[in-house]
C-alpha cells in the first residue's frame, strides 16, 4: 500500500517519537495502556498493538545482531 502523505510530517514525527519513548518504558502494553497511548498519539487500539508488535519484532532483530556482533569482536574485560 503506498503511503498516504496526508498527515502532516511533524505530527507524524511526534506521534512516533511519542510510540519510542512508551516502548522505552514497556514493551508489552496492556488493553488500558494501549487504549491511553491510542488516544494520546490519535490512532485506533489495534494500530497501537500493531505497532508494538512490530517494534518488538525489529527490537529483537536488533537485539540479535548485537549479540552476534559482540560474539564476533570479543572485548576483554580483564
Amino acid at each position: 500500500l503506498p503511503i498516504s502523505f496526508s498527515l502532516n510530517n511533524a505530527s507524524f514525527l511526534e506521534q512516533l517519537e511519542e510510540l519510542e519513548k512508551m516502548f522505552q518504558e514497556d514493551h508489552y502494553p496492556d488493553n488500558e495502556k494501549r487504549r491511553e497511548i491510542a488516544a494520546v498519539v490519535g490512532v485506533t487500539p489495534q494500530r497501537i498493538m500493531v505497532w508494538f508488535q512490530n517494534r518488538r519484532a525489529k527490537w529483537r532483530k536488533s537485539e540479535k545482531l548485537s549479540v552476534k556482533g559482540n560474539k564476533k569482536y570479543p572485548t576483554s574485560s580483564a
